[in-house]
């Protein structure tokens, strides 16, 4: 079954592919034979997305390290983004100076600091209201246990990128917008490639999370949804069962991402086959065919919650409710599932938009009532219900007390009684009408 479903995800629709495509456009673009990439001048990166990010308050904390003889670098995501020509969103930074080193330089220059993860390297720099930088010393991964490392300092950046996970993530950027590429990760991510830093399987080994984050920046990164390197394949169905090291709130940290992502079904379906589904704790039976119905329906037209992706393979509350406690969702994403789950199947069936203005008038949250209605593809009625203003009904407790009604079981019954039948009047009822059934 998971075979032919794969089959049919390598056929996704065409649309989706092009507006996942036109995200990359614009004219800040060169176009190569594989994709568009920013320009670079003199081969370095000159882009607005490079010369904004470079604030006073940034180029004063390199400049510091650079006049100790530093450096200070960029690194991770935000040199990926940047690449990708869009705007960084975690500035992330490195250096060869010792965390020790770093603390007495802060302290010289009077610059507030947090010591985050001193085990690892890290200083959080607070500069102003604004902004927090956090600057790691390059390391070499000394012990591992396939989830956590002892860490051993250095000055040697090569070292610090090889034990990087992916390629992509491996690149280091200077202030002067050069690029430090040492595993071929520019060239990667023009061809939208994902390939792990060196050897896959100890990358892996090192850290078995690096499995769902190898299916997270697939669906970030590559524009097709079955291109995978064979070899990286291999590794991840040899190492899967290592993912059962990984504690239950990480991984859902990384399925929410990948749910929601981009070729979601064909990702989740190859996670079956590979064994990785069974060993985060995903049903034998998930379906499949549920999770490529919403998602390839919501694609391109609305983002789900993730945990209504992750409803989609269960069948029936009692395993939302299982999964909630399994993985660790948080309350909030619990109802939402269970409220997803429970009402699918009578939304699926064409139940009116009166039935979900009364679920709003009794106090359900808007949040589920739209989710639910997007999840079935009832975008048009998703859309009333965003702008509809839910009524209160006129009559009250203390309007029954007034009227005679005493305190207790029968002004309850009365009181669900009165909205009933201001419900049924489609909320036009007026007290006096409402009260007048009383006689």
């Amino acid at each position: 079954m998971y075979c032919a479903v794969r089959r049919k995800l390598t056929r996704l629709r065409a649309s989706c592919f092009l507006n996942y495509l036109s995200s990359f456009s614009g004219p800040l673009y060169k176009k190569s034979s594989t994709n568009y990439l920013p320009t670079m001048s003199s081969g370095r990166l000159d882009t607005p997305q490079f010369k904004s990010l470079l604030t006073p308050d940034l180029l004063k904390i390199e400049e510091l390290f650079r006049s100790e003889g530093y450096s200070l670098r960029l690194v991770g995501g935000a040199v990926r983004d940047l690449l990708l020509g869009r705007n960084a969103k975690d500035i992330d930074l490195a250096t060869d100076c010792t965390p020790d080193g770093m603390i007495k330089l802060f302290e010289r220059e009077g610059i507030r600091y947090i010591p985050t993860g001193l085990n690892h390297g890290t200083i959080t720099v607070h500069t102003d209201r604004s902004n927090d930088y956090e600057i790691t010393t390059l390391r070499i991964d000394h012990v591992t246990d396939g989830r956590h490392a002892l860490v051993q300092f250095t000055s040697d950046w090569v070292k610090d990128a090889e034990r990087r996970d992916l390629t992509i993530n491996s690149m280091s950027l200077g202030f002067d917008g050069k690029l430090y590429d040492y595993f071929d990760g520019q060239k990667h991510l023009a061809e939208r490639k994902l390939l792990f830093v060196g050897d896959a399987v100890s990358r892996i080994q090192e850290d078995y999370l690096r499995i769902l984050r190898y299916f997270r920046f697939y669906g970030r990164i590559c524009l097709l949804p079955n291109a995978h390197d064979p070899d990286t394949l291999t590794a991840i169905r040899d190492n899967a069962v290592g993912l059962t090291k990984i504690s239950v709130e990480r991984i859902w940290s990384e399925m929410s991402r990948i749910l929601v992502g981009n070729h979601s079904p064909h990702l989740v379906s190859l996670m079956y086959e590979l064994g990785v589904a069974a060993n985060i704790g995903l049903p034998d039976d998930g379906n499949l065919s549920e999770l490529t119905k919403v998602w390839e329906s919501m694609h391109g037209h609305y983002q789900l919650e993730p945990v209504c992706l992750l409803v989609s393979l269960l069948k029936s509350g009692e395993e939302v409710e299982r999964f909630s406690r399994q993985w660790k969702l948080s309350n909030l994403e619990r109802k939402l599932g269970m409220f997803v789950s429970n009402e699918r199947e009578a939304c699926y069936q064409g139940a009116p938009l009166k039935y979900y203005k009364d679920q709003l008038v009794d106090g359900e949250f808007r949040n589920h009532v739209l989710e639910l209605l997007k999840y079935c593809s009832r975008f048009s009625d998703s859309t009333v219900l965003e702008g509809w203003t839910v009524p209160v009904c006129p009559v009250n407790g203390n309007d029954l007390k007034k009227a005679g009604i005493a305190s207790g079981q029968k002004l309850g019954e009365t009181l669900k009684d009165i909205r009933r039948k201001w419900k049924e009047s489609c909320y036009e009822s007026s007290k006096e009408d409402l009260l007048a059934t009383l006689k």
